[in-house]
């Protein structure tokens, strides 16, 4: 098939230039010359006789949503500005570009900058950027949307579970503790915490954490 392609590509080519390119007499002895030495370097060097065989585009796994993305419409509003830019930085979170994740994240705090949800969502971008680590960084996010939402639940909740996710659980499972023990009795969010705190009960029981003030287990 390599050669019958070859040949008809010449043949077309030489007829297309004879006919409507005025090609005649010593023109058209150099094309053909220039033809066959190209025929000869593919019969050296080409292998047609080898089975086609196209490169696949590497596929990226896509990733599970994190919890910030799940659990965050119990906590921050859902339609408000920054809602469009957490989404599209939840996207970039599922293919893996966690880096891709930040760089829009802060682009929306570049339109807003004191947008409590951004810098939550900065924050928690930053974690899984970090590798599930609380880098200075996002400690520095969580930080400034807890100051600009006092009183909110949404920066202490996930600021909290990027402690825990940090392994730092008993600093995590303060600030869920007295998120709780502010919250009204008849908040919906609340048995989102009072469910993953009963879950560091048990596992401390079960032996599986260290008990509030001790060291944790290599």
């Amino acid at each position: 098939m390599g050669w019958l392609a070859i040949i008809g590509l010449a043949l077309g080519v030489g007829a297309a230039l004879w006919r409507f390119g005025g090609l005649r007499g010593p023109l058209l002895q150099l094309l053909a010359a220039a033809v066959l030495i190209a025929m000869a370097g593919y019969a050296w060097q080409g292998r047609p006789g080898l089975p086609g065989s196209p490169k696949r585009m590497e596929e990226r796994a896509e990733q599970p949503d994190t919890p910030f993305a799940t659990l965050r419409s119990h906590f921050l509003e859902r339609f408000d500005r920054a809602s469009s830019w957490l989404i599209m930085a939840d996207s970039y979170q599922r293919r893996g570009d966690t880096q891709g994740a930040v760089g829009i994240i802060r682009a929306g705090l570049k339109s807003s900058p004191n947008n409590m949800s951004l810098w939550t969502g900065l924050g928690h971008a930053l974690v899984q950027h970090g590798g599930g680590t609380m880098n200075p960084a996002a400690e520095l996010a969580y930080k400034r949307a807890l100051a600009l939402g006092q009183g909110h639940p949404g920066p202490a909740f996930f600021y909290g579970l990027g402690l825990i996710q940090s392994g730092r659980i008993e600093e995590g499972e303060q600030v869920w503790r007295r998120l709780l023990a502010a919250a009204p009795e008849g908040a919906g969010w609340r048995p989102v915490v009072e469910e993953r705190l009963a879950v560091i009960d048990q596992l401390r029981a079960m032996g599986r954490l260290p008990q509030p003030g001790e060291q944790a287990r290599p």
